[in-house]
């Protein structure tokens, strides 16, 4: 089993699809009322997490660990793309409230172990 497969399946879908173009297939991971938080930011909401997106750039990720912990399940990956300091080491996905219909709340910080 590699590392990204031992990420529940909504998970694996969110980084396959993340590193795409936007589509309806990635915002549909997500549930209605969803909260993305990134780079301290918070997008609450599909209108939100959508505007969001078209300020990013579009990255490649290469998942590096996933682990259950008390607040949910962290991804760490190593991003890539058009940004100053790609490619980017570290980087931790917290899925704190999912299913495996949708995600309800993710926050993704460098270092995400002291986070809310």
């Amino acid at each position: 089993m590699t590392v990204a497969q031992a990420a529940p399946a909504i998970i694996r879908r969110y980084f396959e699809l993340a590193g795409r173009p936007d589509s309806e297939d990635y915002f549909a991971l997500f549930a209605e009322g969803a909260v993305v938080e990134d780079e301290s930011n918070e997008y609450r909401g599909i209108e939100a997490i959508r505007a969001w997106r078209r300020a990013v750039p579009l990255v490649s990720y290469e998942i590096t660990d996933v682990e259950d912990t008390p607040a949910g399940t962290v991804v760490t990956a190593t991003i890539a793309g058009d940004f100053p300091g790609s490619p980017f080491a570290g980087l931790r996905y917290r899925f704190s409230d999912y299913d495996d219909t949708a995600i309800r709340q993710l926050r993704i910080a460098p270092d995400d172990r002291g986070g809310t």
